[in-house]
């Protein structure tokens, strides 16, 4: 069951154009085993600040992505849509 979970969690999804372990830990695995032999600056990153800066960038540009996957989705969902107006008789 663990390897259906890492598979999800490393698959690019459509509406992020990430996979959610880039978008939480900031870079793509590839296997599991690929964790193991990372190097030591790619598992723990010595310099928080940079780190962080990378990884709020990473979800500024996720948000955007997702407000926009949104803005077609709502397009599609409402294409042939007939807009109605109620008024007070």
């Amino acid at each position: 069951m663990s390897f259906i979970e890492f598979a999800k969690n490393c698959s690019v999804h459509d509406s992020t154009e990430f996979s959610p372990f880039e978008i939480v830990y900031g870079f793509n695995t590839l296997t599991s085993i690929d964790l193991i032999y990372l190097p030591v600056d790619e598992r723990v990153s010595l310099d928080g600040n940079r780190k962080a800066h990378m990884v709020k960038t990473l979800h500024e540009s996720v948000q955007q992505q997702i407000k926009k996957r949104n803005c077609v989705y709502a397009m599609k969902a409402n294409k042939g849509a007939r807009t109605c107006c109620l008024s007070n008789r």
